[in-house]
């Protein structure tokens, strides 16, 4: 092997050893967080569960169908909430690797977005734990039959809850997506602006996909994709257009 393949080489093994060390520090301090979080485990399960409990009628309760779900379920939970509040942590590290290969004013973009897009998604959590599970629960519990009695599986309600986070945590980054397609050059607020028909049409189907089967959930999910869309064009149009820049260059170049 030539000296010129093993200098080439050892920039890719130096960045492979990096890319490894900050992957276990991720994981490593999920690992940690869930260490400190699972003795409290049922107490976070009863936290989650709170929005149905406190509609359940009087009579009806949570219930575990398999022998193991009393276990596995605050389990799971614990786990996933480790890796949600680790979210921060894991960016940075990503955030670390790539900083170097960045120019001064790409930087000087990523790290607000970086840290509007932790925020929004945990914006999103919140949205659908305070505000949607309570709206749907009660929807849910009070037009059933009055001589069928609500039992739910606490292992289907953890799934139920966590994807539900997962979809609005995930609805609430449109805003940031939006900027960097415009920002990116890919398309226009202009050309955004004239879809809005389609995009409003496009969030039902969105919310119709990844909500429970029903047109309650579903709109409580497309109203706000459609409201940070606009959110997104907005902050889209701080973003100079073509016209602009070779205006400014022009003008700089007389």
């Amino acid at each position: 092997m030539s000296e010129e393949q093993t200098s080439q080489q050892a920039p890719l093994v130096a960045h492979l050893i990096e890319l490894r060390n900050r992957l276990l520090k991720s994981i490593l301090v999920v690992l940690i967080l869930f260490g400190g979080m699972y003795p409290f485990a049922n107490e976070l399960y009863l936290f989650i569960s709170e929005p149905l409990r406190l509609l359940l009628p009087e009579g009806s309760s949570l219930i575990a169908t398999e022998v193991a779900s009393p276990f596995l379920a605050p389990l799971k939970l614990t786990f996933a909430l480790s890796v949600l509040i680790g979210v921060p942590y894991i960016l940075y590290q990503a955030w670390s690797f790539i900083a170097p290969a960045l120019y001064k004013e790409e930087k000087g973009i990523a790290i607000p977005l970086l840290i509007s897009s932790v925020l929004l998604f945990y914006f999103g959590v919140a949205f659908a734990y305070f505000v949607v599970l309570p709206l749907i629960f009660g929807f849910f519990t009070s037009v059933g039959p009055g001589e069928v009695t609500v039992m739910t599986d606490i292992n289907n309600y953890l799934n139920f809850v966590l994807k539900l986070f997962f979809a609005f945590g995930v609805t609430f980054e449109i805003p940031v997506a939006t900027y960097l397609l415009i920002k990116a050059g890919v398309t226009t607020v202009a050309t955004l602006s004239k879809k809005r028909p389609y995009v409003f049409l496009g969030c039902f189907v969105v919310g119709m996909l990844i909500t429970p089967p029903d047109i309650f959930s579903q709109t409580l999910l497309a109203i706000p994709m459609w409201l940070l869309f606009e959110v997104g064009l907005i902050a889209g149009r701080t973003v100079p257009v073509e016209e602009e820049i070779e205006e400014e260059s022009e003008a700089k170049q007389a």
